[in-house]
């Protein structure tokens, strides 16, 4: 994916999946390649229609819970692009569990009953649902690994005020009920997913995607209790296959561990699985679009100049 100088740019971000363009200071131009990134590394390979995948997700998903919270969202002109407002985002991001998995399920087996100042309740298995979901908020680095915080933490570092925090917790929880509803309509389990905020002036607003394989994890209903009463793993649909493929290849993302090679056959199975995602979840067949950087910078420099 090229790197385009648009008019009015102002600012140019490259981060682990997506490039972000800022216009005048006040607007974001999103274009979510199709790098793919586990362990806080980009793998050396692009999942062809990744990119066009998240976008549409999380295109779908804002229009749907826009009136819960506002989002930045104003436009997607083409199938990567995001057009939408600039935010001065919150250093957090809003994770929300349903259900005892992944990261919580980790923590868990250790020992730990607490997660992010939330309690867990003894007796539980791998992906019980917790008795209401629980936000385990996590600081969002720069670089490197995010790192898991207490609400407490959040408010004495000045992360949040109070008053933040509560308006922050109650969107994202009103956002997770929505989204398992959603989820629901398609036979899938929201399990667990993150929100990222920021702020325009004192208006709090919801930004980036939601409830994308990227950012969320999901499970397919029919057979969730088959397979909870036999202790078998639940069928899935998010990025955790990938993550599991690199832990089964020694690679988590540390020091002197070397990625794995990944061939044409994993490459187009993990693209299935985005589609398979896209499918699922919308409930609408996906259909492949590529347009070539000529054609995105014509289209994007247009839009730029409605807004501008």
């Amino acid at each position: 994916m090229a790197n385009f100088n648009f008019p009015h740019q102002t600012n140019f971000y490259k981060g682990k999946v997506r490039d972000v363009y800022t216009i005048s200071g006040k607007y974001l131009v999103m274009l979510a390649s199709d790098r793919i990134s586990a362990f806080d590394v980009i793998l050396p390979r692009p999942i062809p229609y990744k990119g066009q995948v998240l976008t549409q997700i999380a295109a779908h998903m804002l229009n749907a819970t826009k009136d819960i919270c506002p989002n930045w969202l104003l436009n997607v002109p083409a199938p990567n692009v995001s057009i939408g407002r600039k935010c001065e985002p919150f250093r957090i991001e809003m994770v929300v569990r349903g259900n005892l998995t992944g990261h919580a399920w980790r923590t868990y087996a250790s020992g730990k009953r607490m997660l992010c100042g939330a309690a867990m309740p003894e007796g539980m298995k791998e992906n019980d649902y917790f008795p209401s979901p629980i936000i385990t908020p996590s600081t969002k680095a720069e670089e490197g690994h995010d790192e898991d915080i207490s609400p407490e933490e959040i408010i004495k570092q000045g992360l949040a005020t109070q008053q933040e925090w509560d308006t922050l917790s109650g969107y994202a929880l009103k956002l997770f009920a929505r989204g398992k509803e959603i989820a629901a309509r398609q036979g899938l389990i929201l399990v667990d997913t993150k929100y990222e905020f920021g702020k325009i002036g004192e208006e709090i607003i919801l930004m980036d995607e939601i409830h994308t394989p990227d950012s969320s994890r999901y499970f397919y209903a029919d057979g969730f209790e088959e397979r909870q009463a036999k202790g078998e793993r639940q069928k899935q649909l998010s990025k955790e296959f990938v993550r599991e493929w690199l832990i089964e290849n020694n690679f988590m993302g540390k020091e002197g561990q070397t990625v794995p090679a990944m061939s044409d056959e994993w490459v187009g199975t993990i693209s299935k699985r985005y589609i398979e995602l896209y499918e699922k979840v919308i409930g609408s067949s996906f259909v492949p679009q590529k347009l070539d950087d000529e054609e995105t910078e014509r289209i994007i420099t247009d839009e730029i100049k409605k807004l501008v």
